[in-house]
């Protein structure tokens, strides 16, 4: 077993040192074959994880059927779905900036600077500023995000939008996107996930 660290060291007493979270890394031998499969993609710098097992991969791999699934939907989002990289990205952002997501929030701001979201969008986000300067689509994805979880009612002006934006297919995706990052966000929570040791937060958290 992995020894957690003492209590009023860098992380909580509960906290294991290595996985920075509540379970312990999952061991490969430990693992049924799709559970290999799954720690071998985590491990993989060409994977197309972000935080490797360090996060919410090496949690949801303590139950192998989990964490096949969800890199399935993680690779299709990525990869296959219809949706460009900085509005992934920005629905991601969103997600975690209403969920109060610290680690999800700093795996995610690199990724979507890298993905063409420009800065100041990303300010908008982080410190929930008005919106009414910015395009269409990002005042959308904004708006339909910040009524999803922080209202709990979507507008019917802001769904008509977002459907004529995206169309049926499209929306289904980014609401989904955006349910899926939302029940990490949770699992993160309850897991009591925290940044490494010296990494400085992105988000400001109250």
């Amino acid at each position: 077993m992995i020894d957690r660290k003492v209590p009023g060291d860098v992380f909580p007493g509960d906290v294991f040192e290595e996985s920075g979270c509540r379970l312990p890394l999952p061991r490969r031998e430990d693992l049924d074959r799709p559970g290999r499969e799954s720690f071998d993609r985590h491990v993989d710098p060409d994977g197309g994880t972000i935080r490797g097992l360090r996060g919410p991969g090496g949690i949801r791999l303590h139950s192998s059927v989990v964490s096949h699934h969800n890199l399935a939907l993680l690779h299709y989002f990525r990869s296959e779905a219809d949706m460009a990289g900085r509005i992934r990205e920005l629905a991601i952002l969103v997600t975690a900036r209403e969920l109060d997501s610290r680690f999800e929030w700093q795996a995610h701001e690199p990724v979507a600077l890298r993905e063409g979201l420009a800065p100041a969008i990303i300010d908008v986000i982080k410190h929930r500023r008005a919106v009414d300067a910015l395009p269409e689509t990002e005042q959308v994805v904004i708006l339909l995000g910040r009524q999803m979880f922080r209202d709990r009612k979507v507008a019917p002006e802001i769904f008509a939008r977002a459907l004529e934006l995206f169309g049926r297919p499209g929306l289904v995706d980014l609401l989904s996107l955006m349910t899926l990052y939302s029940a990490t966000a949770s699992m993160l929570v309850a897991c009591d996930m925290q940044l490494p040791a010296g990494e400085e937060p992105l988000l400001p958290v109250p």
